[in-house]
């Protein structure tokens, strides 16, 4: 098997600790190129892992079977479009956009060319949280919970990026959350907002069975440890899983390598696709139009 040309667009903390890793975690990819709006930062894990640096986003186009990015959603909605005109496969980070018109665009851009799409919703690639949605979905629930509260956002902070300080956990932490609660208790018909993104934020949602969730979000809390999952209630029981960090589930990157490795090969989206993405990108908008 040839492994496929990866490009990784960014160079930020993420891409270092677990993008490049990932990509080069084993022979199914590649990292062909690094760029990055800083070239410094891009030379950096690049020489890190025995890649080279793109001089231009064009030269990486160029040079690549796919792409991989981990940028902020206002630049990947952009740079994602020109390299869905391009023809590459693409792993995409979430959002898609830094509001919902950016990621509208983008998906249609990436419907007009036709391209295959996977998106890093790490937890829909561990192994564990894959079988809780088995029992999940066997199971008759009566309602669910989910926390996703951490310190990522402080002063200081490795993920105190600019996009995520301003509009706080609704658009970080909130994919995760809904994404996991619709794929445990069922679709989502409707979401609610309460609260302030960027210190503490309350979900409820109904969903089509009937069954009330609520999850709550901080990307700001003075607490020491993470605390992130979702309690499933049932007729059956409880069940419960706990989300992935970056040493949470060592087969997530190998699970997330192997399944794009696929994608690019047979030309057909994951299951976690743009579309997925876009959907619970939908659902945020109408929480924070409800708050």
């Amino acid at each position: 098997m040839t492994a496929v040309r990866i490009g990784l667009v960014g160079a930020g903390p993420w891409a270092k600790l677990f993008h490049a890793p990932m990509i080069t975690g084993g022979p199914e990819t590649e990292l062909t190129a690094v760029w990055a709006r800083r070239p410094e930062a891009a030379k950096e894990i690049a020489t890190a892992f025995d890649s080279t640096v793109a001089t231009s986003y064009d030269e990486l186009l160029d040079s690549v079977d796919a792409l991989v990015f981990a940028v902020p959603p206002f630049v990947q909605a952009e740079l994602a479009a020109q390299a869905a005109a391009a023809g590459k496969p693409m792993l995409l980070e979430k959002p898609l956009g830094i509001d919902l018109a950016e990621a509208e665009k983008l998906v249609h851009a990436v419907e007009e060319a036709g391209v295959p799409t996977q998106v890093m919703y790490t937890n829909r690639f561990s192994p564990r949280i894959r079988t809780f949605l088995e029992h999940a979905r066997a199971a008759t629930p009566i309602g669910a919970i989910g926390s996703y509260i951490n310190q990522a956002a402080l002063p200081g902070g490795t993920f105190a990026t600019p996009w995520r300080v301003d509009k706080g956990s609704l658009l970080d932490q909130g994919p995760h959350v809904l994404d996991m609660l619709d794929a445990a208790v069922g679709p989502i018909v409707d979401v609610r907002g309460a609260g302030d993104p960027r210190r503490w934020y309350i979900l409820t949602a109904t969903h089509e069975n009937g069954v009330i969730s609520q999850a709550a979000l901080s990307l700001t809390a003075p607490v020491v440890a993470d605390v992130a999952g979702v309690k499933v209630y049932t007729e059956q029981g409880e069940l419960s899983c706990e989300f992935v960090g970056i040493d949470g589930d060592p087969e997530v990157p190998g699970v997330i390598r192997r399944e794009f490795a696929d994608v690019v090969a047979t030309g057909t989206s994951h299951e976690v696709d743009i579309h997925r993405a876009l959907y619970n990108q939908r659902l945020l908008e109408q929480a924070a139009r409800s708050n």
